[in-house]
């Protein structure tokens, strides 16, 4: 099994690129983050898990060890394959993911691709305790908490925002002086106009 690969990045796609490793060209699976930290350097070590197949041997390649460790975490929940533990990987960090599994935060857990509420509360619930995580997290990365009993969210994930729409829309409205005390349809068209530049 191929653990690890130190060489250069010769080709990058929005998830899949190429390292060369002394002449011989490696396809890996990563995310974007990875994929642009990788492709300014002169040479990366690529932390890899090897996936085989009947008819494949796919490369999944992180920074670090903990992302790989959560990546092998994350397969061993009912349901979920490579490309999906892979997604939620690129939706969320290992701290942002293993903060949202602790806090019970599904509307977090949804920001991954192919992940709906019921998908995202067994996440949580399979998930609870078993993720590794450094939490030395960039405070820029650090998402608005949200209150449990506001109901603006929710509404907003309903209308297909992503979390980060949804924060921005929640401080938009902090700026503006709107809080939770006022009705929900006036925060939601506020929020709106957030969210259109208006």
């Amino acid at each position: 099994m191929i653990a690890m690969l130190t060489g250069r990045l010769v080709h990058q796609e929005p998830s899949r690129g190429i390292v060369d490793v002394s002449g011989v060209g490696y396809e890996i699976f990563a995310t974007s983050r990875s994929l642009v930290s990788w492709a300014d350097a002169d040479q990366i070590t690529v932390h890899v898990s090897t996936q085989v197949r009947e008819d494949a041997i796919t490369l999944y390649g992180f920074d670090r060890p903990l992302d790989r460790e959560a990546f092998a975490v994350l397969l061993g929940v009912s349901g979920v394959g490579p490309k999906m533990a892979l997604a939620a990987l690129e939706a969320l960090t290992v701290e942002e993911l293993t903060r949202a599994v602790e806090a019970d935060d599904v509307l977090a857990l949804t920001t991954i691709a192919g992940v709906g509420r019921k998908k995202a509360q067994r996440l949580a619930l399979e998930l609870k305790g078993k993720l590794p995580a450094s939490f030395e997290v960039d405070p820029a990365r650090t998402r608005t908490p949200i209150a449990p009993s506001d109901p603006l969210p929710l509404a907003l994930a309903q209308l297909d925002y992503g979390k980060s729409e949804i924060d921005k829309a929640l401080a938009g409205l902090q700026a503006d002086g709107i809080d939770v005390d006022q009705p929900l349809e006036q925060r939601l068209a506020a929020a709106l106009r957030v969210l259109a530049g208006g």
